[in-house]
C-alpha cells in the first residue's frame, strides 16, 4: 500500500493501470505530449473525474464499499463485476438512508452516480415479493427518452442476478407491447409523464400498488412544462409511500414540489462542478441577434472540426438552425424531444459512427448522451443556468484530449454570461469574428445594469440604441393636471346669440287601420328552423316557405267582399 507521501502520484498511477481501450488506442500518438500534465488534466477533465481523482488519493482503509453500505451480496456482485467497489459521495449518503425507507431529497447533476443512488437500494427493497397485473411496485418518472433507457439499462445490469423484472413506458414505441408487458405484472415502471397518462387514462395500468416512488431530473421536468402531469400522477398513488426527489437546481418552484411530495425527507446535496478542465480552449463572441447564424458559421469553418455538439436552448431553435446549417452545405443532424424514437437514435447512432460531423440538440435531449473523443462544442445559446454551461463544455476536452468551447451570445446574454463567469471564477476569452457588427462594451454594460427587456426565452433582441429613439416611438409619461392648457369657457350668452333653428314641417299622423285588417303576428317559433343555430343565416327555400306561410295567414284573416258571394250566386 503506498504512503502518504506518494498519495500525489497516485492519480498518474490509476490513469497507468486502466485497461487499454479503443480510446487509449487512439491517443498513442499523442502520449508522449500530454504525459507530463495527464494526472492534473484527468483530473479537472469533468466531474467524474475529480470525484474519482479525489476518491482513490484516500487511504484505502478510510473508503466505503459497496458491501459496507448495506447492499445485497446479489447486488454487490453485480456492481463489482461491473468495475466498481467504492461508492461515490451522493452514493454513499443516500444508499443507507434510502434501504431504511426515508424520503430522499437530492440535489445533484447527471454525472455524479446519482442513478445509481437510487438503483441499486430499490433493488435491494423490491426483492422477495411478487408485483400483480397492471400494478407497478414501483415507479420511476423520467423526463426524456434517452434518460428512461439509461435508468433502464441499469436495472438490467446491477439486478442481473436478481428475479426482478422492468417495463420501459416511452413514447415512439408500439404501446400494445408495452400493454402485454404490464399485464405480466411489473416490479419497477420506469415512465415518462406523456405515455404513462395515456395507458393510465386507457385502463392499462393501475398505481394503487406502488411503494416506491422517484421523480428524476425535477427540474427538466419544470423547464419541459411536465409539472401538471407529475402532480396528477402523483395524486393517483398510495399515500403511505416512499418518494425519492433528485434535482439539478433547486429553484423555489422546485423546492415547493418537494415540500409537497415529501415527508420529512434526507436532504443531501453534493456541490455542482465549477472549474473548467485546463484541457479546453474556450471562447465567447458577442454578436448581434441577426449574425448569430452566420458567426457560427465562420466559426465552423476557421476550426479543425473533427465533431462537435451545438446547444439550443429550445427545440424550435434546433430545427432552425438544424435547416440552416444544413442550407450551407454542413454535414449536421438535430436531436431533440419532438423527433421520432427510431429517428433519434438512427441520428445519434450516425454522429457516433462519424457520418455526421455536427449534432444539433437541446440539453434535455444531450441529457444522458455520452460521447467520446468529442472535439468541440458550440453554444449557440447562452444557457440560462450556469451549471449547464460547465456541464455542456465538460463534454469535450476529457481524458487529456485537447477540447474546444465557443459561445455565441448578443447584449441581452450578458447576465447570464456574468452569472457564468461567477461560478467558473474566471472571465471567458472574447473572440471577435471579422466582417460581423460588434456589440459594443456600452450595449453590454448596459444589459448588465438595466432590467431584464422583455423578450422572453429566445425571442428577438432589441437594440439597445432603439430605446429612446430611431425609429422608435418615445415613451410617453402621464401628464399633470397643471401641465394642461386651460379650456376656454363658454359665454352664458352663448345660447341666445345661436341662430334660431329651423323648424321641421310636423308629420302627419299615420291613419288607422280599418277595424277586422290588423295585420296578423308572425309566429317567429314556428317559422324557426329548429336544427338551424341561431348565428346561421336561413336559405332561401326557408325564406319562400315562411314568406307563403304570411300570405295564406293574411288572406285568411282578411274580410271578404260582398260582392264576392254576389258573384257566386250568380
Amino acid at each position: 500500500m503506498a504512503s502518504a507521501d506518494t498519495t500525489e502520484a497516485q492519480p498518474m498511477m490509476v490513469v497507468q493501470a486502466a485497461p487499454v481501450t479503443e480510446e487509449a488506442v487512439i491517443l498513442a500518438p499523442v502520449a508522449d505530449a500530454v504525459a507530463e500534465t495527464e494526472a492534473a488534466d484527468e483530473t479537472e477533465a469533468s466531474f467524474v473525474a475529480a470525484i474519482e481523482a479525489e476518491i482513490a488519493s484516500a487511504p484505502e482503509e478510510d473508503r466505503a464499499t459497496f458491501d459496507s453500505i448495506g447492499l445485497s451480496e446479489e447486488i454487490v456482485k453485480a456492481v463489482t463485476e461491473s468495475g466498481y467497489r467504492h461508492p461515490t459521495p451522493i452514493q454513499e449518503q443516500a444508499i443507507p438512508h434510502v434501504l431504511m425507507g426515508r424520503d430522499m431529497l437530492g440535489c445533484a447533476q447527471t454525472g455524479t452516480g446519482k442513478t445509481a443512488s437510487f438503483v441499486l437500494p430499490m433493488l435491494d427493497i423490491l426483492t422477495g415479493s411478487r408485483a400483480k397485473a397492471r400494478m407497478p411496485r414501483s415507479l420511476i418518472l423520467e423526463p426524456t427518452r434517452e434518460l428512461a433507457l439509461q435508468v433502464a439499462e441499469n436495472f438490467e445490469k446491477y439486478g442481473k442476478y436478481l428475479k426482478l423484472n422492468h417495463a420501459l413506458l416511452i413514447g415512439g414505441e408500439s404501446m400494445n407491447d408495452q400493454r402485454d408487458v404490464l399485464e405480466k405484472g411489473v416490479d419497477v415502471l420506469i415512465a415518462t409523464p406523456g405515455r404513462l397518462l395515456d395507458l393510465f387514462d386507457r385502463g392499462r395500468v393501475l398505481l394503487a400498488d406502488c411503494k416506491v416512488l422517484v421523480i428524476d431530473e425535477a427540474d427538466r421536468m419544470l423547464d419541459m412544462g411536465f409539472i401538471p402531469d407529475v402532480e396528477r400522477i402523483v395524486s393517483m398513488l398510495p399515500p403511505i409511500r416512499q418518494t425519492l426527489f433528485f434535482s439539478a437546481t433547486m429553484a423555489p418552484e422546485i423546492r415547493r414540489l418537494a415540500d409537497a411530495f415529501l415527508s420529512n425527507p434526507k436532504e443531501i446535496t453534493v456541490a455542482p462542478p465549477a472549474s473548467v478542465a485546463t484541457t479546453i480552449t474556450t471562447g465567447l463572441a458577442y454578436v448581434q441577434p441577426f449574425d448569430k447564424r452566420e458567426a457560427l458559421r465562420r466559426l465552423i469553418r476557421r476550426e479543425q472540426v473533427t465533431n462537435a455538439l451545438i446547444f439550443c436552448n429550445r427545440k424550435i431553435e434546433v430545427d432552425i438552425l438544424y435547416k440552416s446549417l444544413k442550407k450551407h452545405g454542413f454535414s449536421v443532424g438535430a436531436l431533440h424531444g419532438d423527433m421520432d424514437q427510431s429517428q433519434r437514435f438512427a441520428t445519434l447512432n450516425a454522429f457516433k459512427a462519424n457520418e455526421l460531423q455536427l449534432l444539433v440538440c437541446s440539453d434535455v435531449a444531450a441529457r444522458g448522451i455520452d460521447i467520446g473523443g468529442l472535439s468541440h462544442v458550440f453554444n449557440f445559446d447562452v444557457p440560462f443556468h450556469s451549471e449547464d454551461y460547465v456541464h455542456r463544455i465538460g463534454r469535450t476536452g476529457r481524458a487529456g484530449r485537447e477540447g474546444h468551447a465557443y459561445s455565441i451570445a448578443t447584449a441581452d446574454d450578458a447576465k447570464n454570461v456574468a452569472a457564468i463567469e461567477k461560478l467558473t471564477g474566471k472571465a471567458i476569452p472574447r473572440l471577435e469574428i471579422e466582417g460581423l457588427e460588434p456589440v459594443t462594451e456600452a450595449e453590454i454594460q448596459e444589459a448588465i445594469t438595466s432590467p431584464r427587456r422583455g423578450r422572453g426565452r429566445g425571442g428577438p433582441a432589441r437594440r439597445p440604441d432603439r430605446r429612446d429613439g430611431g425609429r422608435g416611438r418615445p415613451e410617453r409619461g402621464r401628464r399633470d393636471a397643471s401641465d394642461r392648457a386651460p379650456r376656454p369657457e363658454a359665454p352664458e350668452d352663448l345660447a341666445a346669440e345661436a341662430p334660431a333653428r329651423r323648424d321641421r314641417p310636423e308629420r302627419r299622423p299615420r291613419a288607422e287601420a280599418p277595424e277586422g285588417r290588423e295585420a296578423p303576428r308572425r309566429d317567429r317559433d314556428r317559422d324557426r328552423d329548429p336544427r338551424r343555430g341561431r348565428d346561421e343565416q336561413p336559405s332561401e327555400a326557408a325564406l319562400r316557405e315562411a314568406a307563403m306561410r304570411d300570405f295564406q295567414q293574411r288572406d285568411r284573416d282578411a274580410p271578404r267582399p260582398l260582392y264576392h258571394a254576389e258573384q257566386s250566386l250568380s
